[in-house]
């Protein structure tokens, strides 16, 4: 768990970490560098869950070598999917990481939403709903390791 008092955003605590998989995880289906070292830290604060359409087929792949839960989006839908899964977990406790379109939902309902501003580039739309913009998944995950680095970003 990670607890942050954020001045004009109160108490924030995060129990949940769903990150979406391609363009945010990984380029081509390939996990981009550092983040298994990264997620395996995170792993002891919070609950880890790849949520994807997965469209290079490698998302329960890199779940098994992550060690962490996956869930495999049905076509058609992807965003609100993503935010139903969101919900599954109580809302104020996630803190979701995304780049796509089909990432704003799920950006807009957790606590704190995170875009990756990666090689594959950022959906606007998902943008919008962001509460922090970052240029690289490294960089997203750096936030929740060093939790005052969010609080310095997000404090009001």
């Amino acid at each position: 768990m990670i607890a942050l008092e954020i001045p004009g955003m109160g108490t924030v605590t995060l129990k949940h970490l769903l990150l979406d998989v391609n363009g945010t995880l990984s380029l081509d289906g390939v996990l981009l560098e550092g983040v298994a070292e990264r997620l395996g830290k995170l792993s002891d604060e919070l609950s880890v869950h790849l949520v994807t359409a997965d469209t290079r087929g490698t998302a329960r792949e890199m779940a098994d070598r992550l060690g962490v839960d996956c869930l495999k989006l049905r076509r058609g839908q992807e965003a609100e999917q993503k935010k139903v899964y969101v919900e599954t977990y109580d809302p104020q406790y996630v803190v979701a990481v995304g780049n796509g379109s089909n990432d704003a939902l799920m950006l807009s309902a957790a606590r704190v939403g995170i875009i990756v501003m990666g090689p594959e580039g950022t959906s606007t739309s998902a943008f919008a709903q962001a509460d922090v913009a970052t240029a690289s998944i490294g960089d997203a995950l750096d936030l929740l390791l060093e939790p005052k680095r969010l609080l310095a970003t997000l404090r009001r």
